[in-house]
């Protein structure tokens, strides 16, 4: 989507929101339920890093037990991500946090799964911020973070959807999901020493690493 986190005004957060209410749509019921099987999650608590207006976080808590913080940068995104959880009567347990992920304002140890959805390929400082992230990990904690769409047929719609409202946006996507993409977060993580594995499959890109017990 072209997402940066925290430079956002109301105007451009409102924006993000239509398309992920329209476009997008779609991609986040099937992003959960991939991250459900594959992170072994049903309750606990979930971090959504650059969470935008949750859209991701909402559909995690909607298809699990999992208690969701929304940590965005931003706050008119955050003000819109609160607005679409009490929409969803998620407000129990969904919550908006305004923070960066190169110092996310979180206990050690405190958070059972990390996830995030496009604004990795935004981070400043990607040592900085994996490292956070695992700082925030409890024993046995994972992390689903990345950016894709879900399956190919979904992947191809919303190409075809976007590229109508912006030319370069098919060549801005294949590049964050590319192999020099691919290569460089697998160096900062070997380089972190980070148990990891990497997905690369139609679903999209996604480290999902995990913190031993």
């Amino acid at each position: 989507m072209g997402y940066v986190p925290g430079r956002f005004d109301r105007e451009g957060a409102e924006h993000m929101d239509r398309i992920a209410k329209t476009v997008f749509a779609p991609v986040y019921p099937v992003l959960a339920e991939q991250i459900l099987i594959r992170c072994g999650f049903s309750r606990g608590r979930c971090l959504d890093v650059g969470s935008g207006p949750g859209s991701l976080g909402i559909a995690l808590a909607q298809a699990s037990d999992l208690a969701v913080t929304l940590l965005d940068s931003s706050p008119d995104m955050l003000a819109i991500a609160e607005e679409n959880v009490r929409e969803a009567g998620l407000s129990d347990r969904v919550s908006p946090l305004r923070g960066d992920v190169h110092d996310i304002p979180l206990p050690a140890g405190s958070v059972d799964l990390v996830v995030s959805r496009g604004s990795v390929f935004f981070w400043e400082d990607l040592s900085r911020a994996f490292s956070e992230i695992y700082r925030v990990l409890a024993p046995g904690g994972r992390t689903y973070v990345g950016g894709g769409f879900g399956t190919a047929e979904l992947r191809d719609a919303v190409a075809a959807a976007m590229t109508k409202e912006n030319a370069d946006w098919k060549s801005f996507r294949d590049k964050n999901l590319g192999p020099d993409n691919r290569e460089r977060v697998a160096g900062v993580l070997a380089d972190l020493g980070l148990h990891h594995r990497i997905i690369n499959d139609d679903s999209g890109l996604w480290v999902v690493i995990e913190r031993g017990r």
